[in-house]
């Protein structure tokens, strides 16, 4: 008979690593997995959303319904160009950002607080905010436009002017999250090296190049990921600000699986959205472990 001392002294610490796991992968499957497979279900039926629970299986019928609609086409060509310009652009100015206060000088603390200011507002909140900005008629955007002799533009109402608008109320809320990440990866770096660097006759731009820039590279590209994972499933933001208009220029795959869902009440379809948003997710990931193998491979030559 196994004694109590034996079954603490011998099996009760290799079951401690399980129970810890236990608990985060019970909750994955119960809120993460679980519905993911239902949704990937569903977008083989026809459910539609006055009565969701009586979907009949259909095979493929949806995604060949979405493949043939010319909407699909400019929802994803619409998220592609978003998630690009996002990610490009906040990355370039959360390091820039970074790199600019990463030096000391007076007034530092207070301008990193308001640089993050962006990031640290509720979404919703801070969308509405811009919602008043862009007013075409009475925002503060439109009438430093007119002060410059350029007119009141239509920045929300506008085809030409309404992804720009998101993307930069986008960017506003990104960049400030990319300087944070990218300032803790600049302490990192060390200083010696750059000293070193200096020492030798390199000046600031070919110091950053050669010694920072390959240091923080891959917090760099960790970050991007993270962007543009965000962009691509992004929608308060374009839901509040200009709910997919005007005439479905900025309807990304997010809002347009909104609309299919709750507006022609078909979540079949609407959920074959969903899946073709989160395989182009994952294809985003597979690029950026890709990357990183590769680099991996390369150190290790």
């Amino acid at each position: 008979m196994t004694s109590p001392l034996l079954f603490r002294g011998r099996l009760l610490p290799r079951l401690v690593p399980y129970a810890f796991v236990a608990v985060p992968l019970a909750y994955m499957t119960l809120f993460v997995f679980g519905p993911l497979i239902q949704q990937v279900w569903m977008s083989f039926t026809d459910t539609r959303l006055m009565n969701p629970t009586a979907g009949d299986f259909i095979g493929l019928e949806n995604y060949q319904d979405l493949f043939s609609d010319s909407q699909f086409y400019t929802s994803l060509n619409i998220t592609i160009v978003y998630t690009i310009l996002t990610v490009v652009i906040g990355v370039l100015v959360g390091t820039i950002s970074a790199v600019a206060l990463d030096r000391p000088f007076k007034g530092r603390a207070i301008l990193r607080t308001v640089m993050l200011f962006g990031w640290a507002v509720p979404s919703v909140a801070a969308t509405l905010v811009w919602l008043w900005i862009f007013n075409g008629q009475s925002g503060v955007a439109s009438d430093i436009t007119e002060a410059l002799g350029l007119g009141r533009i239509p920045w929300l109402t506008s085809v030409d002017w309404a992804l720009t608008s998101i993307m930069f109320v986008t960017i506003w809320q990104v960049a400030p999250f990319v300087m944070l990440v990218m300032m803790a990866a600049l302490q990192s770096v060390p200083e010696e090296v750059r000293e070193a660097a200096r020492i030798d006759g390199a000046d600031a731009l070919n110091v950053f190049r050669n010694v920072t820039l390959p240091c923080i590279m891959p917090t760099m590209q960790v970050v991007a990921l993270l962007v543009a994972v965000w962009s691509i499933r992004r929608f308060e933001v374009i839901y509040l600000l200009t709910g997919g208009g005007p005439i479905g220029s900025t309807s990304t795959l997010v809002v347009q699986l909104r609309l299919t869902a709750f507006e022609d009440f078909e979540l079949g379809l609407a959920s074959a959205y969903g899946v073709v948003g989160l395989i182009l997710a994952l294809l985003v990931a597979s690029i950026h472990f890709l990357v990183e193998r590769r680099r991996a491979l390369v150190m290790l030559k």
